[in-house]
């Protein structure tokens, strides 16, 4: 039969057009009996953020779809096999900072800008494959027997086989999923979990706010000619916060992110917008007794984005008979291992495959999507964990017992001697950061796919 008129085996719904959702979609055009349609919010389709590092598990997902050539042509960063230095380490609050370590991953660190991985991606998805814009979800509904149906806020419906909501942080998608399942749980008076399942409807600040923008090449050279954030992926570490830089944009942008932190406010309201324009005087003070290098970056900076960082508390299922979470409206993390697009890369690129297996039909998607949850959910909840205790090492936010109690590394105490206590405590950092860090380099998402694959098998 040829292809066009090929039965369709599965109806797939995304709702979310960013890196997750769009992985999705381009994974699952390779099936000629999956039919896929993107819904995204938005009026057009634009990523929010500058720049997002990808190391080797997300990266082998992308060259399997095809997709590095050509992403590789939009930055200097070029692949490499065994140890690469990755960011360089400072600390920096105080007058005088000084370099105290280098992550050495196995592997490159590939950094790209978001505009240019959507745009690349975009270029690869078939028009089969259908995108429609000013498509917000308002809530779906779906019983034992027949189609999903999808009402969207402009009052209009579909329906589908299988629902995906890779539709943000604020995923409408997981507050009907969710909500559904605390007036279940009521009903059955469970009472303490429905009230711990309805925390986890909406999400929770973690007291950090970044500052992002892009610095133009030849302003920063303009200020500082030899400065390293010119050609180095650098982190400048400090009490309350850190800044974070990398080129991007074949060296012609440098991505910069500046991290404030109030830990005493996790799981706490933010106080307004999450994300809106940022003046950099909203920042800066948090820095100002900082290092000569970080001033100059900061004064190198006009607006910014500013992005109230928000998590997903952990849930317990990502799935719910038809209907899948994948990326942040699964498991919104910090930013800090570089991991929260590397996750959604692997979340769509899994579900695929196990979309796509001939065992998954009508009647079996629920069996196959629990395959997705029990592999994909606990490696999430564990990176999320360790994104959140990243931040707490770059923000020198440490239990005392940790490294070394007589040591404040809030304090300015010059360049230490590499044989002090105060160098000693640093390379412990350094290696808790590298301990909990080295998943992203080590690991492969190889075995995830030959255990989904195990799996599917034996349902059939």
């Amino acid at each position: 039969m040829p292809p066009s008129q090929k039965q369709t085996r599965l109806r797939v719904a995304i709702c979310g057009a960013g890196i997750g959702g769009l992985t999705l979609a381009l994974a699952l055009s390779e099936y000629q009996d999956i039919e896929v349609e993107v819904f995204e919010a938005a009026k057009q389709l634009a990523e929010v953020g500058a720049g997002v590092g990808l190391f080797s598990r997300p990266w082998k997902v992308l060259q399997m779809l095809g997709l590095d050539q050509e992403l590789l042509a939009t930055t200097d960063t070029k692949p490499r096999d065994g140890p690469v230095s990755s960011f360089n380490y400072r600390k920096s609050n105080q007058p005088v900072g000084f370099q105290f370590s280098t992550l050495v991953t196995k592997g490159s660190l590939i950094l790209l800008h978001r505009a240019d991985f959507q745009s690349v991606i975009l270029n690869h998805i078939p028009k089969s494959c259908r995108i429609h814009t000013s498509k917000r979800l308002r809530t779906f509904s779906q019983r034992q027997a027949g189609p999903i149906q999808l009402v969207f806020e402009d009052g209009t419906t579909t329906t589908c086989d299988v629902l995906v909501g890779a539709d943000g942080v604020k995923s409408a998608t997981r507050a009907t999923m969710l909500g559904e399942r605390v007036e279940w749980m009521r009903s059955q008076g469970r009472e303490q979990e429905a009230a711990d399942t309805a925390l986890c409807i909406e999400p929770a600040w973690s007291g950090q706010v970044a500052y992002r923008t892009l610095i133009p090449v030849e302003r920063l050279r303009g200020a500082a000619p030899r400065h390293e954030a010119l050609t180095t992926p650098m982190q400048y570490l400090g009490k309350g916060g850190f800044v974070i830089t990398y080129p991007v944009q074949q060296g012609k942008m440098i991505n910069f992110v500046a991290f404030t932190f109030r830990h005493d406010l996790e799981g706490t309201q933010f106080p307004g917008p999450w994300v809106g324009p940022g003046e950099r005087s909203k920042f800066a003070h948090v820095f100002a007794d900082w290092e000569e290098d970080v001033q100059v970056l900061i004064n190198c900076v006009d607006k910014t984005l500013a992005w109230a960082v928000h998590t997903v508390r952990p849930l317990r299922s990502f799935v719910s008979g038809r209907v899948a979470l994948i990326g942040d409206a699964a498991h919104a993390m910090p930013p800090h291992q570089g991991s929260g697009a590397g996750q959604a890369i692997e979340d769509a690129y899994l579900l695929s495959r196990i979309l796509g297996h001939p065992s998954t039909t009508p009647s079996t998607i629920a069996r196959a999507l629990t395959i997705h949850d029990s592999i994909r959910r606990p490696l999430s909840h564990r990176v999320a964990q360790s994104c959140r205790q990243a931040g707490r090492y770059f923000s020198f936010e440490l239990d005392p017992s940790e490294l070394m109690p007589r040591v404040d590394l809030s304090s300015d105490f010059g360049i230490p001697r590499r044989d002090s206590d105060e160098w000693d405590c640093l390379q412990r950092l350094h290696a808790n950061m590298v301990r909990i860090w080295e998943w992203a380099w080590t690991t492969s998402v190889d075995d995830s796919i030959q255990e989904a694959q195990r799996l599917l098998e034996a349902m059939t």
